[in-house]
C-alpha cells in the first residue's frame, strides 16, 4: 500500500504564512481551525485556509519538501505561490 502524504502552505488570519506536512490534508486543515486547538502557530491565527499543496508517496518526501519550502523566505514563497496560479 502506497502512503499519502502532503506538504502544504496555509493563509493565516493574520496574512502569515504557515507551512507543515500531514498524512491527511483534511483532518490536519480542521485541526488548523479547530477551538482550542493544539497547533501552536495557527491556534491564535484563525481561521486559516489551505492555499497549496503537494502530494508524495511518503512521509519523509513530503517532511523534506517542507522544509524546502519554509526555507523561503515570505517574498520567495509568495513568488512560488504565484508561479503556481496562487494569489494571495
Amino acid at each position: 500500500m502506497i502512503e499519502k502524504a502532503y506538504a502544504y502552505v496555509l493563509l493565516c488570519n493574520d496574512n502569515t504564512l504557515y507551512t507543515g506536512w500531514t498524512l491527511d490534508l483534511e483532518r490536519r486543515l480542521e485541526e488548523h481551525n479547530a477551538p482550542g486547538s493544539k497547533t501552536k502557530y495557527t491556534r491564535t491565527r484563525q481561521p486559516v485556509k489551505l492555499l497549496y499543496y503537494e502530494e508524495f508517496d511518503n512521509r519523509a518526501k513530503a517532511a523534506q519538501r517542507e522544509d524546502q519550502l519554509k526555507e523561503l523566505r515570505r517574498e520567495k514563497k509568495i513568488e512560488f505561490l504565484a508561479s503556481k496560479g496562487v494569489i494571495i
